[in-house]
């Protein structure tokens, strides 16, 4: 039987890659991702916990976010290569809204050797289909640093609006960054 998207797990696929929803037994999969990416992704993340690149930290984690994928409130998503499964990237969707704002955060990562292949802007696409059709979202916000020129990138391919800039937005590698504003809109939304 061939995997689909429900309400509650995401799968989406191209010919390249597969975007899913993270499950527990992930954890060791995912834990090799960041360490492995820990220094290139370290300018442009949050100060990470120690438990953050240790398999009971993810396990534990993934628990709560299961829960947070059963009751539609946040969706921690795996990119991983269609051929060999290996894990190329990350993409969330948080602080989910539903009525009236009906809307949510985006925050991606994707891994050094995967950069250059238009994979996040397919990713990317692949997530956002699913949560404006299946999710019914009508705003997706992501924001990036004015430095990470690649993520604004990859959000305009995506359709993806500036809106404007935030000074000290987020506490990023310890430091306050500044971080420009972006949104996209679902033009098909159903009102439920």
């Amino acid at each position: 039987m061939e995997r689909l998207s429900t309400p509650t797990q995401v799968y989406e696929r191209n010919e390249n890659i597969i975007v899913r929803t993270a499950e527990v037994t992930d954890a060791a999969m995912i834990v090799d991702y960041f360490n492995t990416n820990r220094d290139y992704l370290k300018p442009f993340e949050p100060k990470r916990e120690h438990a953050f690149f240790r398999v009971d930290g993810w396990t534990q984690r993934l628990i709560k976010l299961n829960e947070l994928h059963k009751m539609g409130l946040g969706y921690y998503l795996v990119i991983q290569d269609r051929a060999s499964l290996a894990m190329l990237g990350t993409i969330s969707f948080s602080n989910m809204s539903r009525f009236p704002f009906y809307a949510c955060n985006v925050g991606y990562s994707l891994a050094e050797k995967a950069q250059g292949n238009g994979i996040m802007t397919q990713a990317l696409s692949l997530a956002v289909n699913y949560m404006f059709k299946v999710q019914n979202m009508h705003r997706l916000m992501a924001a990036y640093m004015p430095k990470n020129v690649k993520s604004g990138a990859v959000l305009e391919r995506v359709g993806f609006k500036k809106e404007g800039e935030a000074q000290d937005y987020l506490l990023i590698d310890d430091r306050w960054e500044d971080h420009i504003l972006t949104s996209l809109t679902n033009p098909d939304w159903i009102k439920e």
